[in-house]
């Protein structure tokens, strides 16, 4: 009876907790999405290509083979992969040789001894499954990462791309009115000089062109900025020319979201990090919970002896062979295990908040991303119709100039006017293209390629 005690409270010891529910509620509809969106998932690979922009394709495949975090992230899933596969290792047989010498305390005679001994320990209380928990936990917490580093990557180098190409498309625009300043301050100089206009006149359009000249400056700055920093994301030193030459600034267009994926959220790498670490944490405590109990296992060994030296005669050469049950059980050590194991109670907890924090942030995220994007829609849409309105007044004030029911000065100023709402609008397309950006990083961002196998080692 006291046997089959014993050994239900060892098979109720080897069974290891469950994992804890890891299925946090997402929305079913996001509250921002426009109100014609349809549920089902959408496909997000290559999700750049909307831009319209076939320089950015080549970047970002430039990008996922050449950049360094990328890189980093994938040689540390190798590792955990290396390490992962001989988790469980520790708990299947294992062989040692060893040699040692050995003085009788008598200081009678020396031994050399040489032989092998062999240790098993089993599994139990749970040990088998929390330490494969523990290893999933670390790989799919590195695969995560990697995961991450590729999504950031792809949008970090698309709104770098668009911050230059954006910066460029403002650069051109402000020479455009500073052109136009220089000729109105000449045209306004033209007449203080034959005494029809005031000085003042001259002068206020000598500070307009400053500033217009001032202006420059912030738009060169962050084409140099964003141009050096697409050299980072690429792991290279220095820009490409190409980059430096202005180009089309990249533009959503008419595009629109017509899908909102809320399952495509449980992709975020943020929330499958999060995940990861409640697997490991749920090992971790496993394995310290089975260290409360005996540790059982299966011993043997077998060693020969030389007599090196001796006071006496004796026999050389010896060899003995053991093997027998290894049972190491706990006893007293004023709580230290227990206290561990509660500990390692209270990390998974902390882990699981964890990840109902990511999964709201994630939340957050996306419905502020899907706000900005749709209210950044309409700001483009009306400073559309305002650039061609600026621009229809301009061609009528050509005109009337040509008829010479105008002049010159009104062809300038009408020129500046329509050169600003092109400025403002060239900003409205910038902001939706970022917002565009933002709102896929939240969903998780588009699937990534399989990373390249590691190079091997020379």
């Amino acid at each position: 009876m006291l046997l089959c005690a014993l050994l239900g409270t060892l098979l109720a010891g080897c069974a290891v907790a469950p994992l804890p529910d890891l299925k946090a509620p997402v929305p079913e509809a996001w509250r921002n999405a426009p109100a014609n969106a349809a549920p089902p998932a959408a496909d997000l690979r290559g999700w750049w290509q909307a831009l319209g922009d076939p320089a950015l394709d080549g970047l970002i495949d430039r990008a996922l083979r050449n950049n360094l975090d990328v890189a980093q992230a994938a040689e540390r899933l190798q590792a955990a992969r290396q390490v992962g596969g001989h988790a469980r290792d520790g708990y299947l047989p294992n062989l040692h040789a060893r040699t040692n010498d050995v003085v009788n305390p008598d200081t009678s005679a020396s031994y050399f001894m040489v032989g092998f001994d062999s240790s098993w320990e089993f599994p139990l209380f749970g040990a088998w499954q929390s330490t494969k928990r523990v290893a999933t936990g670390q790989t799919d917490g590195a695969q995560a990462a990697l995961r991450g580093a590729q999504v950031s990557l792809v949008a970090e180098v698309t709104r770098r791309w668009v911050e230059l190409r954006s910066a460029q498309r403002q650069e051109a625009l402000l020479l455009a009115i500073r052109d136009a300043q220089q000729e109105k301050q000449r045209l306004l100089q033209t007449r203080v000089d034959l005494k029809l206009a005031p000085p003042i006149e001259a002068a206020r359009a000598q500070a307009e062109l400053a500033r217009a000249e001032a202006a420059l400056a912030e738009p060169r700055q962050a084409i140099n900025a964003s141009a050096q920093q697409l050299a980072v994301l690429l792991g290279q030193n220095e820009p490409d020319q190409a980059w430096l030459e202005p180009g089309t600034q990249p533009r959503l267009g008419a595009w629109q979201l017509t899908a909102a994926p809320a399952d495509m959220l449980r992709a975020r790498p943020e929330i499958a990090g999060a995940e990861a670490e409640v697997i490991r944490a749920a090992g971790e405590l496993g394995l310290a919970r089975k260290d409360i109990y005996p540790h059982i296992g299966f011993g043997s060994s077998i060693q020969w002896s030389v007599n090196i030296a001796t006071n006496h005669r004796a026999r050389n050469h010896e060899g003995i062979f053991s093997a027998g049950p290894v049972i190491d059980i706990p006893l007293f050590d004023w709580g230290q295990r227990v206290a561990a194991a509660h500990a390692k109670d209270h990390e998974l907890n902390a882990a699981l908040l964890a990840y109902r924090q990511a999964v709201l942030q994630g939340v957050a995220e996306t419905e502020v991303a899907l706000g900005d994007l749709e209210q950044l829609r309409g700001r483009e849409q009306a400073l559309t119709q305002a650039s061609d309105a600026s621009q229809g007044g301009l061609a009528a004030t050509r005109k009337r100039a040509e008829l010479g029911l105008g002049s010159g000065l009104d062809v300038q100023d009408s020129a500046i006017d329509g050169h600003r709402a092109e400025l403002e609008l060239a900003s409205a397309i910038a902001a939706r293209d970022l917002a565009y950006v933002s709102l896929y990083k939240a969903l998780g961002g588009a699937p990534m390629p399989v990373p390249p196998p590691p190079r091997s080692a020379r």
